[in-house]
């Protein structure tokens, strides 16, 4: 029997002499008056507190333990000469990782430690597996986000880190709140993914008999409430995208989606200033952030630069002039780029890939990438004057993309010619595409007012205010490939 059976079979062995004493290891409720932190905060209170048992120091006739709840910790003071014989033998019984309750009264011993000096305890959770000795330096560090409750537990930065992104979420929604955005909810299974160019998790339906897809993206709905009247609404919640995992993408991930008529793309690099550095500044309380040993001044206003000319000046190529996949192509390898095309189907494939290559790392930002081309952002409507090119930015920072915002198509006829055109690549082997939706451009029949509409992934904006270097770290429980698996990730 390995040592951690033996200690697993010890706590079984207490579990049952409780049970045999008449006590409950398991209660249904605890009365509980004070937190540890409230307890802490007078002398001579008489409270009940409630915890996990951390720390055991013994002395024969005096016990000190550490108890805590989510506020802090809190020292147990147990005498012989406060319990009784039976409860002051019951000690015995218990084991780091249970939950106890404990009644006393508070006071400061003289190493100045805030203590309770208890009168009577209760077990409220009989812990049957011992906490491991030592949580930090794991060969695999993705025990810690598989087993994210110990990590809790034992490393109280982490358990921070996930009160900060509950704040920045809280923030968000009183910031479109307090700017007349309504809150919606959309579906989740969708029976025509889109809204952005991804591959989806297909399910099936068996009372319909059909094939449903995890939504991509909120948007397609989100716009037929334009559509229908709202003017200014907004949604926050998961998508999902059956990608590969890497230290900024989870298949899982919270995106934020906001749909405001009436405004234009330039409302809306207004409008992120604005959040982005409202968030910031109550986080952090400055907006000058250290992410990852660099330092990123958000001081508005954020830099604009045009896509064509973030091309041109890494690459040394201009799309103006080579405006189709073939011409392109031929040029990256006149210049002798290193860029792996190998699958990469359409022009605004092979862009995508050149600018990710070559020219994304470079741009630190905050910046703004602006008016991309057509090909590239298929639910973008044109510039009037360049119709090759799309009123729409993304929000770059730390070479990462946070935000995606475009003045919507409201056009129809175009909507449809770009979605056709999108299929005509998947028939040459596109893997990643848009499909037709019949409904949503019946509803652009009906008529969509201008509107302009965003998109912000939740999960890179919590781990760059939190100086976290992969979104696992702010996601409580990321996707992981199968326990015992080598890691495939990209």
């Amino acid at each position: 029997m390995s040592r951690l059976d033996r200690v697993k079979q010890s706590r079984q062995n207490k579990l049952q002499t409780l049970r045999s004493l008449g006590i409950d290891p398991f209660p249904q409720k605890s009365n509980r008056t004070h937190t540890a932190s409230e307890a802490r905060k007078k002398e001579g209170l008489e409270v009940t507190v409630a915890g996990r048992l951390m720390a055991w120091r013994g002395h024969g006739k005096i016990q000190f333990a550490d108890l805590v709840d989510q506020s802090g910790k809190i020292q147990l003071v147990l005498k012989a000469d406060d319990l009784s014989r039976e409860e002051f033998d019951r000690l015995e019984l218990l084991d780091l990782g249970d939950s106890i309750e404990a009644s006393g009264v508070t006071f400061t011993t003289e190493a100045g430690e805030s203590s309770v000096r208890v009168k009577s305890f209760r077990l409220l959770t009989k812990s049957l597996r011992p906490l491991p000795a030592s949580w930090y330096g794991l060969k695999d560090v993705e025990d810690r986000y598989r087993q994210r409750y110990l990590d809790l537990l034992f490393n109280d930065q982490v358990k921070q880190t996930f009160v900060t992104r509950t704040r920045i979420v809280s923030l968000l929604r009183e910031f479109f709140d307090r700017r007349g955005f309504f809150e919606v909810e959309t579906p989740v299974l969708q029976p025509i993914y889109g809204g952005a160019t991804a591959k989806p998790f297909v399910t099936h339906h068996n009372a319909l008999d059909r094939d449903f897809y995890l939504r991509i993206a909120d948007e397609l709905y989100l716009k037929r409430l334009i559509v229908g009247g709202f003017e200014k609404v907004y949604e926050i919640g998961h998508d999902f995208r059956n990608e590969g995992i890497s230290r900024s993408h989870n298949p899982e991930f919270t995106q934020a989606e906001f749909y405001w008529a009436y405004a234009t793309y330039e409302d809306l690099m207004e409008l992120t200033e604005e959040l982005v550095t409202t968030i910031i500044r109550a986080i952090k309380g400055t907006l000058v952030v250290q992410y990852l040993g660099k330092p990123y001044d958000f001081t508005r206003p954020w830099q604009r630069l045009p896509y064509q000319e973030a091309i041109a000046k890494y690459t040394g190529i201009d799309i103006v002039k080579v405006g189709n996949e073939k011409l392109l192509v031929s040029e990256i390898r006149k210049k002798k780029l290193e860029l792996d095309l190998k699958g990469v189907i359409g022009y605004a494939a092979v862009l995508d890939a050149l600018y990710k290559k070559m020219v994304r790392e470079h741009l630190g930002g905050p910046a703004f990438l602006i008016d991309y081309p057509y090909e590239m952002k298929p639910l973008a409507k044109r510039i009037a004057d360049q119709p090759g090119k799309t009123g729409s930015f993304q929000l770059l920072v730390a070479g990462e993309e946070w935000v995606n915002a475009y003045n919507e198509l409201n056009d129809p006829i175009d909507q449809r010619a770009r979605w056709e055109e999108e299929m005509a690549l998947a028939k040459k082997g596109l893997l990643e595409y848009q499909m037709i939706d019949e409904d949503y451009i019946r509803a652009l029949e009906y008529g969509m007012p201008p509107t302009a509409g965003w998109g912000l992934g939740v999960d890179r904006l919590v781990a760059f205010i939190t100086d976290s270097p992969s979104i696992k770290d702010v996601i409580l429980f990321p996707t992981l490939k199968p326990e015992g698996q080598p890691s495939r990730n990209r």
